[in-house]
């Protein structure tokens, strides 16, 4: 087990006992499999994995430990691009940031020393004092972009996409439609917003446009990286 969990442990019963927490043994089963899970995890799944070892603990109470864990400074909470509510470890002394694939929705952790002296720099170049912070870069991962499809409708496409406007689907109608609106073959597309239901804002030349589902639909286009 690592040295850092066995510290973190021993602060656990020094902290609790001191603070009078209730149902000790309990929320300490709660901490060792927490600390076991390697990855921002959810209350369900902690349930789960607390099922897997014999130990069947109400959801709101487990709930409400890892709200404790995180007053104390034990845990971190983080609620991805507006997702689901998160728990990972907080390790004194370090800090990490994140890549979220917004496919698969996979976290990836990364730290990066010059990428943290930069922030600094940039905080005192205001004159701004900096306590903590975060960053959050969204995209997608590697393994999505070996299966993403070369050829697909525009409403299949994720916030912050760029692609390349390809084919029309839907005849002569649908083709002159798009052309009345500005949009032609070739045109470069950036997705605006897109929340997998109505409508679909884009924008082409630094102008926006607001389509509806179906006709995004109809719309077909590439990534622009794959272009050649």
């Amino acid at each position: 087990m690592k040295q850092i969990h066995l510290q973190e442990k021993e602060q656990f019963k020094k902290l609790f006992k001191q603070e009078h927490i209730d149902n000790f043994e309990d929320r300490f089963k709660i901490l060792e499999v927490f600390l076991q899970t390697e990855k921002h995890v959810t209350v369900d799944e902690l349930v789960q994995r607390l099922g897997q070892n014999g130990w069947d603990l109400d959801p709101q109470f487990v709930r409400e430990t890892l709200k404790l864990l995180c007053r104390f400074g034990f845990a971190h909470r983080s609620q991805f691009d507006n997702g689901q509510v998160r728990y990972e470890h907080r390790h004194l002394g370090q800090h990490h940031d994140h890549m979220i694939c917004t496919k698969c929705r996979k976290i990836f952790e990364f730290e990066e020393d010059q990428l943290e002296k930069l922030q600094i720099q940039i905080a005192a170049a205001y004159g701004f004092h900096m306590l903590q912070h975060r960053m959050e870069i969204y995209g997608i991962c590697s393994n999505c972009l070996k299966s993403h499809i070369q050829l697909m409708p525009l409403a299949m496409a994720k916030p912050g996409e760029k692609l390349v406007l390809k084919d029309f689907n839907g005849g002569s109608n649908v083709r002159m439609r798009l052309l009345t609106m500005g949009l032609r073959l070739g045109d470069e597309i950036e997705v605006i917003t897109n929340h997998n239901q109505g409508q679909i804002a884009v924008a082409v030349d630094f102008k926006r446009y607001v389509l509806g589902r179906g006709l995004a639909q109809k719309i077909l286009v590439e990534p622009l990286k794959r272009r050649k």
